[in-house]
C-alpha cells in the first residue's frame, strides 16, 4: 500500500446514435467531430504521459459509429464511395454546394456550430469567412450576402470548419500546418488530403486506446449498449426517492424493462469485447444512474465496480440514516463503498473537483489550474489524515464536451495537469478496479436511486416534455411485445427490430427535452427520436401512430455550454 492519496481520473466517452435507423444517414456530425478533436487529443495526452493512469469509459454505440466513419473514410479514398454523413459528402465534393439561398444559408449555419472564441476567432482565416456573413453570432445570418457568394467560399468554409475541429495534437502535423497556412482557395486535392488525415484519425482512435489498455496504463470500462437510464427502464418508481413530488409518465411502468436492461448489458459487452478484445471489469451506468435493482444487475454480470455522483451518496446516507453532515463521517465519500450485500462496489464522484475541470479552469492559466487542482487534493489528503492511503478520490467527467471552452482544446491544461499529477508527492493515480482490490470498503446500507446530475433523474423524467417522450416509448414497446409474441418476423427481422428499440431507449432523447435547452438542439433530437420510433413501427410492420408527427418539445432556453453539459449539483 502506498502512503499517498489515491485518485481515479475517469473520462467518459459518449455520443448517442446519430444515424437514421441503423444504417441510414448521420443526422448530426458530433461523433466524427469529437473523434477529430477530443478522442484523438485524449489519447495523445495519455501516450505522452506514460506514468499517468486513468479509466476511460466507452459507450458501445459510440464504438460502432467510430468504426463506421473509419470504414467510410477508407471506402471513399479507395473507391470513391459516398459517406453516410452529409457534411463529409460536401467536403469530399460527392455532394455539390447547394444552389438555393436557403440551403446555402443553412450550410453557413452548420459550419459555424463551434465555440466562437476558441474555435472560430482563434483562426484568422476562419474568423474572416464567418464574420463576413455572420458578424454577430447573437443575430441571424445576414441573408442579403448569401446570393453573392461563390461556391469557392463555401468550399473554403467547409475546409476551415473541419480544420478548426481537429485536435490540437493533430494540428501539429506538418501536412495540417501546411493546409492551415494556405488560408483559402482550397483545391479538390487539398480537401482530399484533409479527408485522408481525418480518416487516419478515425482509424486510430480505438486501436490507440486498446494499446493503452494492453500496456495497463488505462482501465477500459463500458456503459450499457445504447446508453439507457437503467433504473428507469427497470422501474419508473425509482425516481421516487430523490424526486417524490415529480409527475410520472402516463404509463405506470416500462413493460419488460428489466429484460431490456439485461439486453443492453449483454449486447454492450459483445460490442465492447469485439473492439477491445477484453471483458471490462467495471461499468459507468449511463449518467451515473444507479439503484439497488441496477446494482443487482451488475452483480449478476460479475462487474467489480460502478460509479455515480456525490448527490446520490448524500441522498443514500440520509436514507440510511447516516450522519452525512458530520465532517468526520464525510470522509467516507472518498471510499470504496459496498451497498448492502451486493458484490459490485460503488465509487462516488467528487462533484466539486470534477466541475473545476468541467467549468472553471477554462478561464485560468493552464499551469495555475493544474497546480490548484493538486492543491485541492493536498487539502483532501490533510483532511483524511494518516489513513489517506486507504481512500479514493473519484473525478469523473465527459472526455469531450469541456475542452472546446479552453484555449487550444485544453491541450496545455491537460498536459500541465498530467505533469503535476505524475510528479506529485501526495497523489497516487490508480484505476477503479485497482482500488477495489487495494482499498478497504465501507458499508452503505442502501441506495437512494438517482444520477450524477443533482442526485436525481430530473434531467430524464418528471417534466411534461420528458414524460411525453417516455409515453411514446412505452406505446412502441407494447407493440414490439405484441409482434414478438407472434411468428410474423424472421429471426433477422426480430434482431433488427430489437436493436432499433434499443436506439429508442437511449437517454439522450430525454436529456434534450425541456424548455431550458436551446431550441435548435431540442428540435434536432426531437425529430431524430420520432424518426427512430417511426422506423421501429415500420420494422414491426405496424402503422405509425399519428402522434409521432407532433413535436414532443420545443426548448427555448439558452443554457451555458449549449446544453451539452450539466454540473453535478445545483449552484
Amino acid at each position: 500500500m502506498n502512503n499517498k492519496l489515491n485518485l481515479v481520473l475517469c473520462w467518459h466517452m459518449h455520443q448517442p446514435w446519430y444515424r437514421e435507423r441503423q444504417d441510414g444517414e448521420f443526422r448530426l456530425p458530433w461523433v466524427y467531430l469529437h473523434a477529430l478533436k477530443d478522442y484523438s487529443d485524449m489519447a495523445h495526452h495519455l501516450e505522452a504521459h506514460p506514468n499517468v493512469r486513468a479509466v476511460v469509459n466507452f459507450v458501445p454505440v459510440l464504438l460502432e459509429q467510430l468504426d463506421a466513419y473509419a470504414k467510410q473514410g477508407r471506402d471513399w479514398i479507395d473507391n470513391g464511395t459516398p459517406f453516410s454523413d452529409p457534411m463529409l459528402n460536401l467536403l469530399a465534393g460527392v455532394t455539390p454546394i447547394p444552389e438555393s439561398n436557403k440551403d446555402r444559408e443553412q450550410l453557413v449555419h452548420l459550419c459555424t456550430r463551434a465555440n466562437r472564441e476558441r474555435m472560430i476567432d482563434a483562426h484568422n482565416h476562419f474568423h474572416r469567412l464567418c464574420h463576413y456573413v455572420h458578424p454577430d453570432p447573437t443575430q441571424p445570418i445576414d441573408h442579403r450576402i448569401i446570393p453573392h457568394l461563390k461556391d469557392s467560399y463555401f468550399l473554403d468554409l467547409l475546409t476551415w470548419y473541419h480544420l478548426a475541429w481537429l485536435g490540437h495534437s493533430i494540428k501539429q502535423r506538418d501536412d495540417v500546418k501546411s493546409l492551415m497556412e494556405k488560408g483559402g482557395c482550397y483545391t479538390e486535392a487539398d480537401r482530399k488530403q484533409l479527408i485522408g488525415i481525418m480518416t487516419e484519425v478515425f482509424e486510430g482512435i480505438i486501436p490507440r486506446f486498446r494499446a493503452l489498455a494492453e500496456k495497463e496504463q488505462i482501465e477500459l470500462s463500458m456503459t450499457p449498449y445504447a446508453h439507457p437510464i437503467v433504473p428507469l427502464l427497470i422501474d419508473f418508481n425509482s425516481m421516487d426517492c430523490s424526486m417524490p413530488e415529480a409527475p410520472k409518465p402516463f404509463y405506470p411502468d416500462y413493460t419488460g424493462g428489466e429484460d431490456r436492461a439485461h439486453w443492453h448489458m449483454q449486447h454492450g459487452l459483445e460490442v465492447f469485447e469485439h473492439y477491445f478484445g477484453i471483458r471490462p471489469r467495471g461499468v459507468w451506468l449511463s449518467e451515473g444512474s444507479v439503484s439497488n435493482e441496477a446494482l443487482y444487475l451488475l452483480s449478476e454480470f460479475g462487474f467489480s465496480w460502478t460509479a455515480s455522483g456525490e448527490g446520490v451518496w448524500n441522498n443514500s446516507c440520509r436514507l440510511s440514516q447516516l450522519d452525512v453532515d458530520n465532517p468526520d463521517f464525510r470522509r467516507n465519500l472518498f471510499s470504496v463503498q459496498q451497498v448492502g450485500n451486493k458484490d459490485t462496489r460503488v465509487f462516488f464522484r467528487d462533484d466539486g473537483l470534477s466541475d473545476l475541470i468541467g467549468f472553471e479552469y477554462q478561464s485560468w492559466i493552464a499551469e495555475d489550474g493544474a497546480r490548484d487542482f493538486v492543491r485541492n487534493l493536498e487539502n483532501i489528503n490533510n483532511y483524511l489524515g494518516e489513513n489517506a492511503q486507504q481512500h479514493v478520490v473519484s473525478v469523473i467527467l465527459d472526455g469531450e464536451n469541456a475542452w472546446e471552452y479552453y484555449p487550444d482544446n485544453a491541450f496545455h491544461f491537460l498536459g500541465a495537469l498530467y505533469e503535476e499529477l505524475a510528479n506529485s508527492h501526495v497523489v497516487n493515480l490508480m484505476t477503479f478496479d485497482q482500488a477495489t482490490q487495494e482499498c478497504p470498503s465501507v458499508h452503505l446500507p442502501t441506495l437512494c436511486a438517482g444520477s450524477w446530475v443533482y442526485g436525481t433523474f430530473s434531467t430524464w423524467i418528471g417534466d411534461p416534455d420528458k414524460n411525453r417522450g417516455w409515453n411514446r416509448l412505452v406505446e412502441a414497446k407494447e407493440i414490439f411485445d405484441e409482434v414478438m409474441a407472434t411468428d410474423e418476423l424472421s429471426d433477422e427481422e426480430q434482431e433488427e427490430a430489437t436493436r432499433q428499440l434499443a436506439i429508442c431507449e437511449g437517454s439522450d432523447w430525454f436529456w434534450w427535452f425541456g424548455d431550458y435547452n436551446p431550441s435548435d438542439s431540442v428540435r434536432d433530437f426531437d425529430e431524430l427520436y420520432r424518426l427512430q420510433l417511426k422506423h421501429l413501427y415500420l420494422l414491426l410492420k405496424r402503422p405509425i401512430p399519428t402522434n409521432l408527427n407532433d413535436p414532443l418539445s420545443t426548448g427555448g432556453g439558452e443554457v451555458a455550454n449549449g446544453g451539452t453539459m450539466r454540473r453535478g449539483h445545483n449552484h
